[in-house]
């Protein structure tokens, strides 16, 4: 049934508040999204040599480099108006929820509980609150579970890219339609996330060699990308695809079929009760004045 409100004849859209993509937040998105990307495909455009250790010294290097990054969007938002204190009060529960709920899998036979939670937090409250959410939720998490180490900043990274994607999905879909987008969603990400999360590393990884595979799948340093890319993606296929990568994926899936529905509403209401994106106003006529004494 159609709203009545809407003239359009169509029914109303979901509740969308939180964040407001504003053009210089978005360009900061942008622009942070390009250099993350250039922070894992670097390796495949500069020859390096593939020692185990390298790759330590300079982590601490890129988690100095991309928080400066997350602090500009939270300040983009601030400063346009984007982000309030109840948006923020927002970000502060659903991170503190997905700290506490990635210890149930932490990874574990790729059972990650922390994703569906991005995805539903990003569709309700818009890519830039799913961006600053993964960064958020997955630092905590590291500090809740002793996993602070080099892999943090990309996992942050990831985790933001999975947010924000969520937040960018066709908004009039709706209903059963909605909650099949979302699980195609949360199964395209998972594989994503586990080739992203390959790739920070394999080519630090010296003599990568699989008993039912001839050859070596190692980086090659100075190879041609297409050749280096192509045993990237043997490598990941033979070690992640079809194990971990396939556990987060079917997780997401169930943990959006089974909470999702009700999550989304609970997630919308508050949304609503907020009223994020409404601008108090002041009834003049309302006022009364002290009379002045005589």
């Amino acid at each position: 049934m159609s709203n009545p409100s809407d003239p359009t004849g169509h029914a109303a859209l979901p509740p969308r508040g939180g964040v407001r993509v504003t053009p210089r937040s978005a360009l900061v998105l942008t622009l942070a999204s390009i250099a993350g990307l250039l922070m894992f495909l670097w390796p495949l455009l500069v020859a390096v040599e593939p020692q185990s250790r390298q790759h330590g010294p300079d982590a601490p290097f890129v988690f100095l480099g991309i928080l400066p990054i997350i602090i500009a969007v939270v300040l983009a938002e601030l400063t346009e108006g984007g982000m309030d204190a109840k948006a923020l009060a927002m970000l502060a529960v659903l991170s503190a929820i997905n700290a506490a709920l990635r210890p149930l899998g932490a990874g574990t036979a790729g059972i990650e509980t922390v994703f569906f939670m991005l995805i539903l937090g990003g569709r309700v409250f818009g890519p830039g609150f799913g961006f600053v959410l993964g960064c958020t939720s997955l630092f905590a998490s590291a500090l809740l579970t002793a996993g602070v180490g080099p892999w943090l900043p990309f996992q942050m990274l990831c985790s933001a890219w999975i947010g924000m994607g969520a937040g960018l999905l066709p908004r009039r879909v709706t209903g059963r339609r909605e909650i099949a987008m979302l699980v195609a969603y949360g199964i395209a990400v998972a594989y994503v996330f586990g080739f992203l999360m390959n790739l920070w590393f394999w080519p630090f990884v010296t003599g990568v060699e699989v008993g039912h595979h001839d050859g070596s799948i190692s980086y090659v340093p100075g190879a041609p990308v297409l050749e280096n890319l192509h045993r990237f993606v043997v490598f990941t296929l033979l070690t992640s695809t079809f194990g971990w990568d396939t556990g987060r994926a079917i997780t997401n899936t169930l943990a959006l079929l089974v909470v999702g529905p009700a999550l989304l509403a609970t997630l919308r209401r508050a949304a609503t009760k907020a009223a994020f994106d409404e601008t108090p106003v002041f009834d003049e006529e309302r006022r009364t004045t002290r009379p002045e004494p005589s």
